[in-house]
């Protein structure tokens, strides 16, 4: 195989463009999908938002239509469930041509002592973080590697996923622990077919599912103490992450867990 060519410097100067791609974001109703679906939107990606209530998410696509750029769209899907992850798929290509990009952005995060906590939450948390996860890669994959399109998957985790917590994350660390781990194993199996596979990280954000954590000033300095930037992430601290493993610039970048998160893994 012939050695790659330097960057001319049209491209150097599209590394970051992402326009003509179609990007999927289950949970897209969420603040965080929310975010990222404006960063993607703004360099020129249409981008699919998915989750379970459509009248949310057709407001948050409106008001992500208002940024200007490419074009948002709802749909509704639940990502436990096999065959709506497929109709996700089908209808993204029915209205865009193509998957281009794939951002599992959907989870939750139930907390209880590990020795209390109920086997069905514990079960949910499962469901919804890993199988959803799977889900939604594979279906995108499938896709890509059937049509023969290369495209980028980017997994959503946490530094919960790989550094134990006292707060009560049996479930939700395990959880992304799981999906680290399905992102390197992806990455590895669909190299061959140009799908790059990668992660990001974050720690704790503002959203108001964690607002009871960070409201509770003992569990909020818990928090803010294994946190070197000193503050918790707001969800779009995330954006410029999620930009970079979906253009061109990471076309080289693969099995990577990208860590958003004010130095947490570092310190």
């Amino acid at each position: 195989m012939a050695d790659p060519v330097p960057f001319s410097p049209e491209q150097v100067k599209k590394l970051f463009d992402l326009t003509g791609k179609t990007a999927i974001i289950t949970g897209g109703a969420g603040f965080l999908g929310h975010s990222l679906a404006k960063g993607l939107t703004l360099y020129g990606a249409d981008v699919v938002l998915s989750g379970r209530t459509l009248a949310n998410l057709e407001s948050t696509a409106a008001e992500v239509n208002a940024f200007g750029g490419g074009k948002a769209v709802a749909v509704a899907c639940d990502v436990v469930d096999e065959a709506s992850v497929d109709n996700l798929v089908a209808k993204t290509v029915e209205m865009f041509g193509k998957v281009d990009i794939m951002i599992t952005v959907g989870g939750i995060a139930d907390r209880y002592p590990a020795e209390q906590f109920p086997i069905d939450a514990w079960q949910k948390v499962m469901d919804i973080n890993v199988r959803g996860t799977w889900l939604s890669c594979q279906k995108a994959g499938k896709w890509m590697i059937e049509n023969e399109k290369p495209g980028k998957i980017i997994t959503i985790g946490s530094v919960r996923g790989s550094a134990g917590h006292p707060g009560g994350y049996g479930a939700y660390g395990t959880s992304k622990g799981a999906v680290h781990l399905m992102t390197l194993q992806l990455a590895t199996e669909w190299a061959k077919y140009k799908i790059n596979v990668n992660c990001i990280a974050p720690c704790i954000f503002w959203t108001p599912l964690t607002k009871q954590v960070l409201e509770d000033e003992k569990l909020k300095q818990i928090f803010l103490s294994r946190i070197p930037w000193g503050r918790a992430a707001i969800p779009d601290d995330v954006i410029g992450a999620a930009l970079y493993l979906a253009a061109p610039a990471s076309d080289f970048v693969t099995g990577t867990i990208l860590p958003v998160d004010g130095g947490t893994v570092g310190g």
